[in-house]
């Protein structure tokens, strides 16, 4: 677990509580990927408002795992070393997707990290997977992006149609 907290965006909804996990050994910062999941989470185009906090009680965790141990996480799903999941109270980030992207994002890594984190949080939050709407249009943030857009172009967001995060 990644020690820390940080509060949610302003606005009006449920505040939803999650803790952020990073596989130890993996090359990443902890508190970087920490950081980068809680501006992805309280973004206005995504689901809503999300409070870090670094102990129980949580909704869900957000965990940065490597290959082999998002495998293991994700049974009974087959993630072949590759995909990324949601399973228990978990979304499970493939550190290999995470460093890697793919080609569908067209080296937009920044993007597709957030679509990682919205995707399998969406999960959490009920969300089933979706279909490309029409050739040319955004992927809905729940179409499974790291397989094929199918036609769709990359979209990282729920709501794409909010304003950008003012900082």
């Amino acid at each position: 677990m990644v020690p820390g907290g940080a509060m949610a965006r302003r606005g009006r909804g449920k505040v939803i509580r999650y803790l952020v996990e990073v596989e130890r050994g993996l090359p990443f910062g902890t508190r970087a990927f920490a950081a980068e999941v809680h501006r992805t989470l309280n973004d206005p185009r995504g689901w809503g408002r999300f409070r870090r906090v670094d102990g129980p009680p949580v909704r869900l965790r957000v965990a940065l795992s490597s290959p082999k141990l998002t495998d293991r996480e994700c049974v009974p799903l087959r993630t072949s070393g590759d995909l990324s999941c949601w399973n228990g109270s978990r979304s499970v980030i493939n550190a290999r997707r995470w460093a890697e992207g793919v080609p569908q994002y067209g080296g937009d890594l920044a993007a597709y990290r957030r679509y990682l984190i919205n995707h399998e949080v969406g999960h959490a939050l009920g969300h089933r997977h979706a279909r490309c709407p029409r050739r040319g249009r955004l992927a809905p943030v729940m179409a499974q992006q790291s397989k094929s857009l199918h036609g769709c172009r990359p979209n990282p967001w729920p709501h794409p149609e909010r304003g950008r995060e003012e900082r």
